[in-house]
């Protein structure tokens, strides 16, 4: 077999593996041309292992493992949707299959590795890769440090999805003139239970020589890890879950056992980042759990923000809840404090029962107002968390916990439910069976803590019982699911924390952040869709009384396109304010069946924080809907260059707000569309729709 080739996929996502004189496989294409393949001396493997006693590689990185360069050819199976490469160490019994699936017609592929022993002694594994791509950079040219750039995004409280693009050089990889490789990476690290806390699961390498831009995702429910750095004068990428350097994660492999590394799903495209991100989306949509809200869209109201804010009570609801269902929202969610008589509830929560003072006429009644005007009944829930003073926390058993050396993990005066565990299963079944019994329809899951590495019951360290509980959490909401097919779950941490593709497989909603000022919400709501299938994006439209209707009319637009989640107070708003919502709702509801197949693009580029002009538009067929947003500086007037739809014949519209004539001028030969808004702060969707076809 030395020196044969495995030549599988299409462009742009082919895959070559090239076995070296001693059959050790080496990556030396993703993406490449035949004529641009790395030697197979410059390649790396396509899985990295470490395994405890294994010399390791150079410095704090996971790439040129001893275990890995052990790797030997075992076989390979090929289909046109499918690659298994199968390796075995001939030193451990160690059985390694990588394995690279097409995701439908999405130009993505998705990458794990399984190892599984075959030997006779226990090996313990201290890494695993998911994706590992040498070669970034390589070729004429710049050198790769020059040549490359990295894209992340950065995820904070109230304000998520804010990507970045930098050189190497400016983390600190450098053209240090040294013929090998060096000891430094960059590394960008998912800590705890909260995926997307801190950065998105997620990444992207930009080749500024031929525009080609690689993303890949992690689609895993917990910590993750990926880094870039030099591998013989090129660039190299390695993704992966949890680690035993970075994550306290290590598994023991007995005889006969086998472990699954997180999924990875990667994309490529010759037209840089923004399509490459939009590239993702009928993926995103190929691997989520059929269920009828990704079809129906649903308006949600909820009660929290520049509302209620987790202070509900009978009076105080009931005419919200006439206001709403005369907007015309068809879901109202009755977020937190519903279960607790005290206003300050964080350490008691976990029993889950109606409090009694803030509904003298029982839950159960408010409910059945919703359900009579027309909407489903939906309550917020933490599921996985009890606080330290709920009745709850002496209830169940101690291994139901997470734990760290005998101690139950205090986060916060919060205890954390380990889902491993028979009996934290059985209380929270028990808790939804009891509230779907009451008529809800809609859960709100929301999660507000961090809790750390994880837990070691259990577990051959912290890491692997949080990887375990992750797991765990996933296989409970679709036994939840199937019980309840009817129910719709959101998923929420504190806004956009827990935004990865492991949790969105079965929530039909993600929340996307707990921003209340509605202009720093437009670009969070123009960025979800890098992260999230725009109809999966919940995004707040919470106007308040003291806003113009301009304001207002912005409000609406932020949720437009994406997933509209209704909230302020729409029982105080004036007529002309309330019109403004409830015919937005209406275009909304006119608009969503092309919100569920449209493709994202972003003709300002993706947006920054303080940017006075942002836009975001969905293309679907002969239609490209767009939202723009003037944020209260800079000029009039906005160039939005719509390069799908160079040489066409466009109609525009405003479809937002109504019959409202919006300055524009369409430039045909050039594909640029001009639209002016005097207003300083206001918003507008538009509607364009070409004459001829388009390819997309």
């Amino acid at each position: 077999m030395s020196g044969d080739v495995i030549a599988w996929g299409a462009a742009p996502l082919t895959v070559t593996i090239a076995l070296d004189d001693d059959d050790r496989p080496r990556l030396v294409g993703f993406g490449r041309a035949a004529a641009a393949l790395l030697p197979v001396e410059r390649a790396l493997p396509p899985v990295e292992l470490e395994l405890r006693g294994a010399a390791k590689g150079r410095g704090s990185r996971h790439v040129e493992q001893a275990a890995s360069a052990r790797l030997r050819y075992a076989g390979h199976d090929a289909s046109d949707d499918r690659l298994e490469l199968r390796l075995t160490d001939p030193e451990t019994g160690l059985q390694v299959t990588q394995t690279w699936q097409r995701s439908g017609d999405a130009p993505v592929l998705r990458c794990h590795a399984e190892v599984s022993n075959d030997g006779t002694a226990p090996v313990t594994l201290r890494y695993v890769s998911s994706l590992v791509v040498g070669g970034f950079g390589a070729g004429d040219g710049p050198h790769w440090t020059s040549r490359l750039r990295l894209s992340y995004a950065s995820m904070d409280t109230c304000a998520e999805f804010q990507w970045r693009t930098v050189s190497p050089a400016d983390l600190g990889l450098l053209d240090v003139g040294i013929a090998g490789s060096t000891r430094r990476r960059i590394a960008f690290t998912g800590l705890g239970s909260t995926p997307s806390g801190e950065f998105l699961p997620a990444g992207a390498i930009t080749d500024t020589v031929t525009g080609t831009a690689v993303v890949w995702q992690i689609e895993h429910n917990g910590a993750w890890h990926w880094e870039a750095g030099d591998h013989l004068s090129s660039g190299y990428l390695a993704v992966s879950g949890p680690t035993d350097q970075e994550h306290e994660w290590r598994q023991v492999l007995r005889p006969g056992d086998t472990f699954h590394s997180v999924p990875v799903a990667v994309t490529a495209s010759a037209d840089g980042l923004p399509a490459a991100l939009s590239a993702l989306t009928p993926h995103r949509r190929a691997i989520r759990r059929p269920h009828p809200d990704n079809d129906a869209l649903p308006v949600v109201f909820n009660d929290y923000l520049n509302c209620l804010w987790g202070d509900p009570a009978e009076e105080k609801l009931l005419p919200i809840i006439d206001a709403a269902a005369k907007a015309g929202c068809e879901v109202f969610c009755v977020d937190a404090g519903w279960y607790s008589d005290e206003q300050s509830w964080w350490s008691s929560v976990g029993e889950w029962l109606p409090s009694a003072s803030r509904f003298p006429s029982g839950l159960p009644s408010v409910l059945d107002r919703i359900a009579a005007l027309g909407m489903v009944p939906g309550l917020w829930l933490e599921p996985e968390v009890v606080g330290v003073d709920s009745p709850v926390a002496d209830q169940l058993p101690l291994e139901a916990f997470f734990q760290r050396d005998g101690e139950r993990v205090n986060e916060r005066g919060r205890y954390q439910l380990d889902l491993r565990h028979p009996a934290a299963r059985a209380h929270l079944d028990a808790t939804v069976d009891r509230l779907v019994a009451l008529g809800v329809g809609y859960l709100k899951f929301d999660y507000n803590i961090n809790i750390g590495a994880g837990t070691d019951v259990s577990a051959d360290g912290a890491g692997a019982g949080l990887l375990g509980h992750n797991r765990a959490y996933l296989r409970w909401v679709e036994d939840l699911l199937d019980r309840h097919p009817g129910l719709t779950i959101e998923s929420c941490a504190g806004g956009g924390a827990r935004t990865d593709y492991a949790t969105l497989s079965l929530h039909s909603i993600q929340s996307t952040s707990d921003q209340a000022d509605h202009l720093r919400t437009v670009p969070i709501a123009a960025a979800a869709a890098t992260a999230i299938a725009p109809e999966q994006a919940g995004v707040w439209v919470s106007p308040r009384p003291e806003l113009s209707i301009a304001e207002t009319e912005l409000c609406v637009v932020n949720g437009l396109l994406g997933r509209m989640h209704v909230s302020g107070r729409p029982d105080l708003l004036s007529d002309e304010q309330f019109a403004a919502v409830a015919s937005g709702l209406a275009v909304y509801k006119m608009l969503r069946g092309l919100v569920r197949e449209g493709l994202p693009l972003w003709p300002t580029g993706l947006p920054g924080w303080t940017d006075d002009w942002v836009s975001y538009g969905l293309r679907a067929g002969p239609t490209t809907l767009l939202s723009v947003w003037r944020r209260g500086g800079g000029s009039d007037s906005v160039e939005l260059p719509l390069p799908h739809l160079r040489g066409a014949a466009v109609t525009v519209t405003c479809a937002y707000p109504e019959a409202v004539p919006v300055e524009h001028r369409w430039d045909r030969e050039a594909g640029v569309l001009t639209v002016t808004l005097p207003h300083p702060q206001a918003a507008r969707l538009l509607r364009l729709v070409h004459s001829r076809p388009v390819t997309i």
